[in-house]
């Protein structure tokens, strides 16, 4: 049996054959779908004045690749008590989580799609800040912006070490975001 050239077969019957094509893929796909691509997506926030002062903090969503654990939760540096001591010096810091209402409340600005190495080095510098003995939080030099700015260096990200807006969260991020012009929602 000798196939018709293509330039032979009408044009009518081309676009049967097109459709045939067509749905037979999207059979195929439907019954054997591909693997999902597993990622986390990282999302930097500021808040403006809320519960105490303004506050920088990263959102955490989605599946890590290599044990599919679902991740959704969120992470800041503050102090465990606000008081007028915090303008002194010192006092003791927390790495805590928001709920809902506050990040709706929030300034979402960028986000990073982290591979499961990158999310893994994420962890590890929360559960640092975390575990900072004694008087952890300075509202001049251990703060919930110098925080997110660690992990945002730890993530590759061009950060100013140097800043003027270490108090003001918002400035802060909205200055990463000048140092990467690539970073996007």
């Amino acid at each position: 049996m000798q196939l018709a050239p293509v330039a032979d077969i009408p044009w009518s019957v081309m676009q049967i054959l097109r459709s045939l094509v067509f749905a037979f893929s999207i059979l195929l796909f439907t019954l054997f779908p591909g693997q999902a691509r597993a990622e986390v997506v990282a999302t930097f926030y500021s808040h403006d004045f809320g519960d105490h002062f303004p506050h920088a903090f990263i959102k955490l969503k989605g599946t890590v690749d290599a044990t599919g654990e679902a991740v959704d939760t969120n992470y800041g540096f503050t102090a465990v008590s606000v008081s007028p001591a915090i303008l002194m010096g010192s006092v003791k810091g927390m790495i805590e989580t928001k709920d809902a209402k506050y990040i709706g409340k929030s300034n979402a600005h960028f986000s990073l799609r982290l591979s499961d190495a990158e999310y893994r080095k994420l962890i590890a510098h929360v559960e640092s800040w975390r575990n900072i003995p004694g008087k952890s939080y300075n509202l001049n030099k251990r703060n919930c912006v110098h925080f997110v700015m660690e992990a945002a260096a730890l993530l590759g990200l061009t950060v100013n070490r140097k800043s003027k807006f270490f108090k003001k969260p918002k400035s802060f991020v909205l200055e990463m975001m000048r140092l990467n012009p690539t970073l996007k929602l």
